[in-house]
């Protein structure tokens, strides 16, 4: 099972049943040039897998989480972890059809205080973060 990419080169568009709502906005939005950033999605026949405890499922999410982040990590120039220029990823759930605040959203997932030390060295910023 594959991970659908949006932004960077990719022009790939998937209905909202397949991705998800947001994700296929997105992808769509990426796919007319408008400027998005690079995203990858797990498939939702992936977490219904999950959910039903398909043997191979955990096996095809391993795998589409390290294909999703080099992926991120190729797009961007930065690499999950690293600490002189940390990828930071957000991961949100989404569903066919939109349903407002009943999804949750995990952001800055990577952020470690080697992270912030790399993010401050990149950005010059080592102040008050409101400055």
């Amino acid at each position: 099972m594959n991970i659908v990419r949006i932004g960077g080169v990719s022009t790939e568009q998937h209905s909202a049943d397949v991705i998800g709502a947001k994700a296929a906005n997105l992808a769509r939005m990426a796919a007319l040039g408008l400027p998005v950033p690079p995203a990858f999605v797990l498939p939702v026949r992936l977490c219904a897998d999950i959910i039903s405890k398909n043997a191979h499922a955990e096996h095809h999410l391993r795998d589409g989480l390290k294909e999703g982040i080099a992926f991120l990590e190729d797009t961007t120039g930065k690499r999950f972890g690293d600490r002189r220029l940390p990828l930071l990823v957000s991961v949100r759930s989404g569903a066919a059809r939109s349903m407002p605040g009943m999804l949750d959203t995990v952001l800055n997932v990577g952020c470690t205080s080697t992270a912030v030390q790399g993010l401050i060295r990149s950005t010059g910023r080592g102040g008050h973060p409101l400055m």
